[in-house]
């Protein structure tokens, strides 16, 4: 387990997905054993334990892979400018200073907004290196017309965003319309250009965990760069089986292709203990480079609120209420 004094800066070295050509026997060979995805989600909480420096390292970790997101039909420019602020000082200077990390530029992985903020983000983000991602393709249905769809990618790289939080059309996977939505994504990516692609599969939609993997499989040889399970709008978002059924689809594609893909759990992960069961997961089934913001990030700002009380907690040996840790 790493160290607060071991932290380093991510490894972004490894090349963008590229994209393989559609492969419909990988899908017919996918297969899923649901008894053990279960029973091996369920061993993380009580089979590993992260404790003092330790968690508060991996804590901090977490924190600069989170998407910082606001997506609220209220959202005003003030907010996001809030936001970007929280995004660039995530933990309270003092805290850092008394973890002896205030001189390493901890920061969010990103910020993530609508269309409409995109340039309000960009602006309050100049000079930080923090990505801004947009949601688009008619989020978080994803049911607009095709046409719009492409436009609206093309628009927010346009207006500035790094990153494109696509949805897919879930009826293709629901109707096994395999070829469809392999077009779809890949259109998809060539809209983004240089702007990195994050497929959110709604895999509280997908019904079940073979849907799951192959729409994974399918995203990723359409060239997702990464595979991301929710909007946060659905009824099941994030949760540690889908997660694994992911992770090892990457593992697949990585050992077919030699292309690292990343990983996005979104929506219910709140408190900081969850955050650490992905986390332990993703270093035992892909390996420390899936621990850096490049291919891990976590959607779930009211995360931060609660990682931040842990570590005030940490260095005080208190914990304070929530409101002293505001988002915005």
């Amino acid at each position: 387990m790493a160290t607060i004094s071991q932290l380093k800066k991510p490894n972004q070295d490894h090349a963008r997905n590229a994209g393989v050509p559609l492969r419909l026997d990988l899908l017919e060979d996918v297969r899923i054993n649901l008894s053990a995805v279960e029973r091996r989600a369920s061993t993380l909480g009580g089979r590993r334990s992260v404790k003092k420096e330790h968690q508060a390292a991996w804590l901090l970790k977490a924190i600069s892979c989170m998407d910082l997101t606001t997506l609220n039909g209220d959202d005003t420019a003030g907010r996001v400018k809030r936001l970007c602020a929280k995004a660039r000082q995530p933990v309270r200077p003092d805290i850092l200073r008394a973890l002896g990390m205030e001189n390493r530029n901890i920061t969010t992985g990103a910020v993530c907004v609508y269309h409409s903020m995109i340039e309000t983000a960009v602006e309050a983000l100049e000079g930080t290196g923090i990505p801004v991602a947009a949601v688009s393709t008619g989020f978080p249905a994803g049911l607009s017309p095709f046409s719009l769809r492409v436009k609206e990618i093309e628009a927010s790289v346009a207006a500035g965003a790094n990153e494109i939080d696509i949805v897919i059309t879930r009826g293709h996977v629901l109707t096994g319309n395999w070829q469809a939505l392999y077009d779809e994504v890949k259109t998809f990516r060539a809209a983004c250009g240089e702007a990195h692609l994050k497929a959110i599969l709604g895999t509280g939609d997908l019904v079940t965990l073979r849907n799951v993997a192959k729409a994974s499989l399918v995203a990723m040889m359409a060239g997702a760069d990464f595979i991301k399970t929710s909007t946060g709008k659905e009824s099941i978002n994030a949760t540690l089986p889908v997660t694994l059924v992911m992770i090892r689809m990457i593992r697949q594609y990585l050992d077919m292709t030699g292309h690292k893909v990343g990983y996005k759990p979104a929506g219910g992960i709140s408190v900081a203990k969850d955050i650490l069961n992905y986390q332990i997961m993703m270093k035992e089934e892909l390996g420390k480079p899936w621990l850096q913001p490049d291919l891990f990030r976590i959607g779930a700002s009211s995360l931060l609120g609660d990682i931040e009380r842990q570590l005030e907690h940490h260095v005080t040996g208190r914990y304070s209420a929530d409101f002293r840790h505001p988002m915005s």
